[in-house]
């Protein structure tokens, strides 16, 4: 592996960036203002799109510093880490994907790893699985942090600032505080129930009465503001992995810090001082595909993003249209998810722990005895995995579906030179496992709950030391070569069909870039039934669907959404379009450094 100098800080003595100067510009201790949410932008010089626009402004403050694109993204994930912290932060781990301006494809791996004590049944008690809220709100199922190591491998590779100047946007915002919105109230509610057995959680997130701090009000986090600096000024590995940050992880995990008036059973953990210590993460070569002529490049195993997309659209690439109809396109994505969930389901692990067939998923030759199932009507599931493998290799998975409150966050991130970043980071579920480690606040997540925790025998079973299969897809596209498009998704499972979808809604359909997100969504994943927006099952095509093709769908539950994408397309001319959702999630946020 090739590392480049890192460049030293320069601009220190002359100006912060425009977000930390506006910040310092106001009284001290004042809240952040929030910035107007835009969600597309099209200009040049570079360009961002994430959930927030503090974290997107951050990107783009760095960006017109002069910094690339890998700087940027780490300062804009270190402010969502402070703003959206029931969906990412230090306490979890992620996927990035990275196109270099001299073409180089990169990925970084900072997926969470179990403890090494951790045992195929962990989560099973009497014989059976534990469940799913007595797993996830536990010592039990926080996996050793990735985020922090990801950062700091990406930035000494490719990055052209320290840790220390990436963060400093990050540690401002956590010290002044921002204003609670919607959103935000929304998801600690969801969780309060579980967030006031914990006296360091409470204390950030909720009011004296138990009930989540008001919209309009400032959420100040100076315990993070710490860790941040702290990191900042000993390094990743000493102000982290070991020392009083890591010991009080540890302690989090194995002891849950329950308070008195507790009402929930709170299990130990697994997790040592050791575990956090021995963190890797590795730099991998990317999975990629080709689509009509596009090559796709994304996360490979333990992620079943990029393998679970990419077959999707091997098997679609042999129809010539796509379909006589919308209808018809979107029957035949809908199959030909169903077909590639099966796969991803049987096949998908740690390689460290289980040889994935990833050539053999992502080859034509499979495809095409895939695509020979698709018919005129919607398959009944769960339908079987094939057999990637010229052998007799036994598929040893199930169909199963994400688990309801999984939350992530995803950037895209280009400059001027050619740096392109794809990246999804996350703890897991909304809030993570509810811990805010105390003195340091940030939340642990329980990300081990993507262990197939019922079995002792399937590929993807909890062990010691194993990265649990994800669904995150921080996909780059490419057209000739050059960045066609930055895409990525929150969602859990539905992370891979969001992504699927919107990449047919572009290329096949030819919707814009914005239209192609904002379109209503449907997520097939060898269920039953498809799950699906209310929009979506509204329309005329959804009516055909369940008319004609025989689908059915299910309406999500909730908010009603599934995904939050944030993409950027790249312009003839050096010119770029970011879009994030308009409406999911209460909208995102594009800009770009000039706007024309």
């Amino acid at each position: 592996m090739t590392y480049i100098a890192r460049r030293t800080p320069t601009r220190r003595a002359r100006s912060r960036s425009a977000l930390a100067g506006a910040i310092l510009a106001l009284t001290l201790g004042a809240p952040v203002a929030a910035f107007a949410q835009e969600p597309t932008a099209r200009g040049t010089g570079g360009a961002a799109a994430t959930v927030d626009a503090l974290a997107t402004r951050a990107a783009i403050d760095s960006l017109r510093e002069g910094n690339n694109a890998i700087d940027a993204a780490i300062s804009a994930a270190a402010v969502l880490g402070v703003v959206e912290p029931f969906s990412c932060g230090i306490g979890g781990g992620g996927f990035m994907v990275i196109r270099t301006a001299g073409g180089r494809l990169t990925t970084f791996d900072s997926r969470e790893r179990s403890p090494r004590a951790m045992r195929p049944d962990s989560f099973q008690e009497g014989g059976k699985a534990l469940a799913t809220t007595d797993a996830r709100f536990s010592g039990l199922s926080a996996g050793v942090p990735g985020t922090p190591l990801g950062w700091s491998r990406a930035l000494n590779a490719y990055g052209t600032v320290s840790l220390a100047e990436a963060l400093r946007p990050g540690i401002d915002v956590a010290r002044r505080g921002f204003p609670v919105d919607q959103v935000l109230f929304d998801q600690v509610d969801r969780v309060k129930g579980y967030f006031d057995d914990i006296p360091s959680t409470a204390a950030l997130y909720l009011d004296a009465d138990g009930t989540p701090r008001d919209v309009g009000s400032t959420l100040r986090n100076r315990d993070l503001a710490r860790t941040y600096a702290r990191v900042a000024r000993d390094g990743v590995r000493r102000g982290f992995y070991r020392g009083a940050t890591a010991k009080a992880i540890a302690a989090a995990a194995a002891s849950p810090p329950v308070g008195p008036a507790s009402d929930h059973r709170w299990r130990p953990g697994l997790m040592t001082a050791q575990d956090l210590a021995r963190y890797t993460a590795p730099q991998r070569a990317p999975a990629r595909t080709r689509y009509r002529g596009l090559e796709i490049v994304g996360m490979g195993p333990p992620s079943s993003g990029a393998s679970t997309v990419g077959e999707a659209l091997n098997i679609l690439e042999g129809y010539s249209p796509l379909g006589g109809s919308r209808a018809e396109i979107l029957h035949r994505y809908l199959e030909a998810s169903r077909l590639a969930y099966a796969d991803r389901n049987a096949f998908l692990a740690d390689p460290s722990f289980f040889p994935v067939p990833l050539a053999g998923l992502l080859s034509d030759a499979f495809a095409d005895e895939r695509r020979a199932l698709i018919g005129p009507t919607a398959a009944t599931s769960p339908v079987a995995p094939g057999n990637p493998l010229d052998d007799d290799l036994t598929a040893a998975g199930t169909a199963t579906v994400s688990r309801p409150d999984q939350s992530t966050t995803h950037l895209s991130v280009a400059d001027r030179r050619g740096n392109v970043v794809s990246y999804t980071f996350t703890i897991e579920a909304i809030g993570g496992n509810g811990i805010v480690v105390p003195g340091h606040g940030f939340l642990l997540n329980n990300e081990l709950t993507d262990f197939n925790v019922d079995s002792t025998t399937h590929p993807n079973r909890a062990e010691g030391g194993k990265r649990p299969r994800s669904s995150m897809a921080p996909t780059i596209v490419l057209r000739d070569g050059r960045p066609y498009l930055a895409i990525g998704s929150p969602g859990g499972a539905t992370i891979i069909t969001t992504v699927l979808q919107v990449l047919l809604n572009r290329v096949d359909l030819r919707e814009p870039l914005p239209n192609a997100i904002a379109l209503p969504r449907a997520s097939q994943r060898n269920a039953l039934t498809t799950e699906a927006e209310p929009a979506f099952i509204a329309s005329p095509i959804g009516q055909d669907l369940a008319g004609r093709f025989g689908q059915r769908f299910t309406a999500t539950t909730g908010a009603g959404e599934i995904g939050s994408v944030a993409a950027i397309e790249f312009r003839p001319g050096g010119r770029f379009l970011a879009a994030a959702e308009p409406v999911r999630r209460g909208g995102g946020s594009a800009m770009v450094v000039r706007e024309r």
